[in-house]
């Protein structure tokens, strides 16, 4: 049974992601509040820890900015969120850890298309050792490949969950404890955006948009640097 699951473990998660993320949408659909926002506002204050925790398997900060201004407004709890975020995030890795460790014929398959950026995790992972472990959360792009990609190798799985468990932490805290401080503010900006979304809507385009462009520079160069070695 044990084998059964290693080998189809990413079949497995997928189908679990499908049906959790199914469940959102059913429990947003029938919601007893009007717009996407307040039945998100509205799930959180009835639900929110339970979540929070499976967002934080998406590592999703959006969810987690959500569970900051909640925690300012006291519909949460400010260390419990940390607590359950992290863990979720923590979660997430692992599982995507133990794809790479036991569907390694799999995952070449099904990552192909992202070879290169295997390619460069590996890459990053042997130049730099477990720092890139514990920062893989705050590298767009590679969030996903990088803790496949480590399972793939022969690095402990001790020491990757040790790390992934400080790092996921440290993650939660440095997205909640500043919006639950700034939560007012935050507010404000929200409001002012609401009203002026014409105006909203193409500055989040050209940040997203340079974040995006900065990121493939970056992935390209690493790569262009290893052929050159």
């Amino acid at each position: 049974m044990k084998e059964l699951f290693n080998k189809h473990s990413g079949k497995f998660f997928a189908l679990f992601m499908t049906l959790l993320l199914s469940t959102l949408g059913y429990f947003l659909y029938f919601a007893p509040v009007q717009g996407l926002e307040n039945k998100f506002i509205y799930l959180m204050k009835e639900h929110g820890y339970i979540i929070l925790f499976f967002w934080g398997m998406l590592e999703g900060e959006m969810g987690l900015v959500m569970a900051g201004l909640l925690t300012h407004t006291g519909d949460m709890n400010l260390f419990i969120a940390i607590f359950v975020a992290g863990l979720g995030g923590f979660a997430g890795d692992q599982v995507y850890f133990y794809i790479g460790r036991f569907n390694k014929a799999w995952v070449h398959k099904k990552l192909h298309g992202q070879r290169r950026k295997l390619a460069l995790a590996h890459l990053l992972l042997k130049r730099h050792g477990w720092p890139i472990i514990f920062l893989q959360r705050y590298l767009y792009g590679l969030r996903t490949v990088i803790p496949i990609s480590i399972g793939l190798t022969r690095y402990s799985g001790k020491m990757f969950a040790f790390i992934n468990l400080m790092s996921a932490w440290v993650w939660a805290s440095i997205t909640i404890i500043p919006t639950w401080y700034f939560g007012e503010e935050i507010l404000i900006v929200i409001h002012w955006a609401k009203e002026h979304w014409y105006l909203a809507l193409p500055l989040a385009a050209i940040i997203g948009g340079g974040i995006s462009y900065y990121f493939h520079t970056v992935t390209d160069k690493k790569l262009k640097e290893k052929h050159e070695i």
